[in-house]
């Protein structure tokens, strides 16, 4: 079924050359791309919103393994979280033109893929950009293996960006009594605090305190749940400030992924295992595909916080394909305050 003729081209972001360190606008390229017409079985999404995400530039250095996502070599077009509108699904699936759709081949502006790999999304959440919110992460992490209980303190490394400006609510939302943030900028911090509820936001940068005094005067009485996304330092500093029977879910690598000398991979941390053992820690990374039920789960809860104003969902928009170049290194040198997304 067709509202409009399908266009005969389409325009995608590629990467053109890996390189040697951060990744900068010049290593990418916009390019067009003949477009076939659909046949059935396939869609063709007019995509409206993408996200642009840090694990890209883990896939960009092409050093990790055991990734779920494959890695991307010069002349691969970018792909990740997109939501559109279906323009045309011949054949007699159950998707039909006009669907809103989510799927992961975002960085273009008209995608063709399987039908099976656009799921349709209904009005479950208020807006379609609602749809590429990094909630299911922190959601899961807090409910499955930190199980957060009323009156927690609990600390949130990565505060700012798309994980972290919807964690800290969640985390208020599922009970916390206190809610501490780290970031790498002051304005940050301050919104942060007056934006999104913070009790404390900590700010490691050159030139500031020592985060572990930060975190000390912030949580004189130790913490009992950490959501790290971050890695590296701040998490042995959260481990030496966790009090007894502290859960501790790890979401992300960000120390690692936006460092210029490890490719994307690794965040290594120096962790006191005998205190982990006397004072009962736990400690575990969150995986989404171990906890099928959450994706359902989360989108019914945060369409209810959204239309209810309990919870704000953060975001930047990146306006068309031709800025779309510049928008992972304005991401990894932390321009911009929550969830960033390419608006088409």
């Amino acid at each position: 079924m067709t509202t409009t003729a399908p266009p005969r081209t389409a325009f995608e972001i590629r990467l053109a050359s890996v390189p040697e360190g951060l990744p900068e606008a010049r290593h990418f390229t916009l390019a067009a791309t003949p477009l076939p017409a659909p046949e059935p079985g396939q869609v063709l999404v007019r995509n409206r919103y993408f996200l642009v995400f840090p694990g890209l530039r883990t896939l960009i250095g092409g050093r990790a393994e055991g990734l779920p996502l494959p890695s991307l070599a010069a002349g691969d077009p970018l792909f990740g979280p997109a939501v559109g509108h279906v323009v045309a699904a011949p054949g007699d699936g159950t998707l039909r033109a006009g669907d809103l759709v989510v799927h992961m081949a975002g960085w273009r502006d008209f995608a063709l893929l399987p039908a099976g790999q656009a799921t349709p999304v209904g009005d479950a959440l208020p807006t379609p950009v609602a749809h590429l919110a990094q909630g299911p992460a922190p959601y899961g992490a807090l409910t499955r293996l930190a199980r957060i209980r009323r009156g927690d303190v609990v600390l949130v490394t990565g505060a700012a960006g798309a994980v972290g400006t919807l964690a800290g609510q969640i985390a208020r939302l599922l009970g916390a009594a206190k809610v501490i943030g780290s970031t790498r900028s002051p304005d940050k911090a301050d919104r942060l605090v007056r934006e999104l509820g913070y009790d404390h936001a900590l700010v490691d940068a050159p030139g500031r305190r020592p985060f572990t005094d930060q975190l000390r005067d912030a949580a004189p009485e130790g913490l009992d749940v950490v959501l790290d996304s971050v890695g590296g330092a701040q998490l042995s500093a959260a481990l030496g400030a966790a009090r007894q029977g502290a859960r501790v879910a790890l979401t992300g690598a960000l120390s690692g992924q936006l460092a210029p000398g490890t490719g994307g991979a690794g965040a290594p941390a120096g962790i006191d295992t005998f205190r982990l053992v006397i004072r009962g820690i736990s400690l575990a990374g969150y995986a989404g595909a171990d906890h099928p039920d959450v994706e359902d789960e989360w989108r019914g809860r945060f369409g209810g916080w959204l239309r209810s104003g309990e919870i704000r969902f953060p975001y930047t928009e990146i306006e068309g394909m031709r800025r779309a170049v510049s928008a992972l290194p304005e991401l990894i040198a932390g321009r911009h305050f929550g969830a960033v997304v390419v608006r088409l």
